[in-house]
């Protein structure tokens, strides 16, 4: 098998340290792993299981070159400052930021749903927002039943999603909660107390009063769907989980779904697990769906409001299949064509 010549870009963050896991995992064919990260991260060792012993490199323009594939972990300015030197290396970039998400001529790829989209590239695929790709992955199976019109969700987001610094804030704060020091309670990395507490704003506030994390489900579900008249109505919430995003979504298609049609292609969805059975109380929960990459679809219903209306949940590993996982599917999509 032919190897590869691989780096990631923000290496040492939440999310380049999963890819790095992940890679491990799905034993990605690799001759060299350059883990990049800023001068202060330069020289120290990583030590991995299938590529042995790796020292973290400065991210500078010329640590690229020779490489077939860089995975981006970085912000938004990271990714860009270095997006010319990457594709001058002759390097693919998978970026994980939202820099080129909306761009026409970067594809935005979610395996599962549109794969045939990452061979159209040139240097450059980005990666979806993680809440987009757990809820499309969930309902893509319906969209192929019949073409989704329209989509009201809500996120239940967990604290990880704002990065290492989120699970130790709603930690630090239980603990206070618990001891009875509420008072004292400094938010830093939310805008409110998160512990024992729901938080209804992720993003900015744009002008229609929606915030920057809530339009993305729709600008980048038209993207990836092919739907480009797709509309959808979201709510963002941050709430006091550690890992793994969970969704309501209802979904409104041109035409009336059988639930159990429903029920049929969503358990051999690609990605996908149905647990859905009421009766014994089983449905999709964040403790169930953490640190691996499925995504759980339950609790699946007729909208009582809508005619074409179909009600589910959904829950999935925002820091892996959100992230991580989905960059690295699409390097194995290009190596397996």
């Amino acid at each position: 098998m032919k190897e590869y010549r691989l780096g990631i870009l923000g290496a040492t963050g939440a999310v380049g340290q999963e890819m790095l896991k992940v890679l491990q995992e799905k034993d990605f064919p690799l001759s060299e792993l350059r883990l990049l990260a800023s001068k202060r991260s330069a020289g120290k060792e990583v030590q991995t299981e299938k590529y042995g012993t790796v020292v973290i490199q400065e991210a500078t323009d010329d640590a690229f070159a020779g490489l077939d594939f860089v995975l981006g972990a970085a912000e938004n300015d990271i990714s860009i400052r270095f997006t010319d030197a990457i594709k001058a290396s002759g390097a693919t970039y998978i970026d994980n930021s939202s820099a080129y998400r909306l761009d026409d001529n970067v594809p935005l790829v979610v395996p599962e749903i549109n794969p045939e989209d990452a061979f159209k590239h040139s240097g450059i695929i980005a990666n979806p927002n993680c809440s987009t790709i757990i809820t499309l992955v969930a309902i893509n199976a319906i969209n192929k039943l019949s073409p989704i019109k329209g989509l009201y969700a809500s996120t239940y987001q967990a604290v990880s999603g704002a990065g290492a610094g989120g699970p130790i804030e709603l930690f630090e704060q239980t603990k206070q909660v618990l001891d009875g020091e509420s008072s004292s309670i400094e938010p830093k990395v939310f805008q409110h107390q998160i512990a024992f507490n729901l938080i209804p704003q992720i993003g900015g506030f744009g002008d229609n009063l929606y915030t920057s994390e809530e339009m993305k489900l729709q600008n980048e579900g038209r993207k990836i769907l092919h739907l480009p008249e797709l509309k959808v109505s979201c709510t963002c919430v941050r709430v006091p989980v550690e890992r793994s995003h969970s969704i309501s979504a209802n979904v409104i298609t041109e035409e009336r779904l059988d639930l159990d049609d429903v029920r049929k292609a969503i358990a051999g969805a690609k990605g996908c697990k149905l647990v859905d059975d009421p009766e014994s109380l089983s449905y999709p929960m964040p403790i169930d769906t953490s640190d691996q990459d499925i995504v759980f679809v339950g609790r699946i219903r007729r909208d009582l409001v809508c005619e074409n209306g179909i009600n589910l949940w959904c829950a999935g590993d925002q820091v892996r299949k959100g992230a991580a996982t989905n960059a690295v599917q699409i390097a194995e999509l290009l190596i397996n064509a």
